[in-house]
């Protein structure tokens, strides 16, 4: 998607590792100016890096979006940086309190909202804010495969996913005819460090993962990547409110049983 991205500017949060990290180089590649945001300043830096080693433009600004005073802070100072705000991916997440819900600490269920949804919130508040007074964008949320069906021992995880799904189509509606688009993704079981590790330890569960999907294969964070690029692209002005599963039809099985 070399090029479809070409003159535009905007942030991705969580973009120190994973789908975020790989969001952020994907839409450089494909021609976009990019923040680049995470809690961690060492992770972002080298994102921002290999960017950079790719001959495109980023800046790292760091913000944990649980706090909206620095939400407004990360885009005011995309825009200050970039001169406009086009898209946004709303990817940082956490996933906290995995046990049966009578048994988790309370602390687990709040913080885990707090990042997850009202993160989301924020985010997007003051996102569509500040397209408005270029005549629109694009906006993309991370929820999750857990965002479609119910995960057991990750309540308030899923609960937050389920909302971001929710959160998403109700802003399509408010700014569809504002020139905003807003979209999720739902990854499905993704290649990461700690699937990496988890297979070497507990092979036998990851065959069996591994087996219920349709396409054989895990995702990779460049296949979750690729997704937001192309909904955050012109490519994609005709598709709002949809939460879209980029799990090699893992759900698709699921919604047949």
């Amino acid at each position: 998607m070399v090029g479809v991205m070409d003159g535009k500017a905007g942030l991705v949060t969580g973009a120190g590792s994973g789908i975020g990290r790989a969001t952020a180089v994907a839409l450089a590649k494909a021609g976009a100016k990019v923040m680049v945001s995470d809690v961690s300043e060492e992770a972002g830096q080298e994102t921002v890096q290999m960017i950079k080693n790719l001959g495109s433009e980023a800046a790292f600004f760091k913000c944990d979006v649980s706090n909206e005073e620095q939400v407004i802070g990360l885009v005011n100072k995309t825009v200050e940086t970039f001169g406009k705000l086009d898209f946004a991916h709303n990817n940082a997440g956490i996933n906290k309190g995995l046990k049966p819900i009578g048994e988790m600490d309370s602390k687990d269920w709040d913080i885990t909202l707090q990042v997850n949804l009202y993160g989301t919130f924020y985010c997007i508040k003051h996102e569509v804010n500040a397209m408005l007074k270029t005549g629109g964008g694009a906006i993309v949320n991370t929820a999750s495969g857990a965002g479609i069906e119910g995960s057991p021992n990750m309540a308030p995880y899923t609960a937050s996913k389920h909302a971001i799904a929710g959160l998403t189509k109700s802003v399509a509606l408010e700014y569809g005819q504002k020139g905003i688009t807003i979209n999720s993704i739902a990854p499905g079981a993704t290649i990461t460090p700690a699937i990496e590790s988890w297979s070497k330890t507990s092979p036998e569960q990851y065959e069996g993962v591994l087996a219920s999907l349709p396409a054989g294969r895990m995702s990779t964070a460049e296949d979750q990547a690729n997704a937001v690029v192309f909904l955050c692209s012109d490519m994609a002005k005709s598709i709002s409110g949809v939460t879209l599963a980029v799990d090699g039809g893992y759900t698709a099985g699921k919604m047949q049983q």
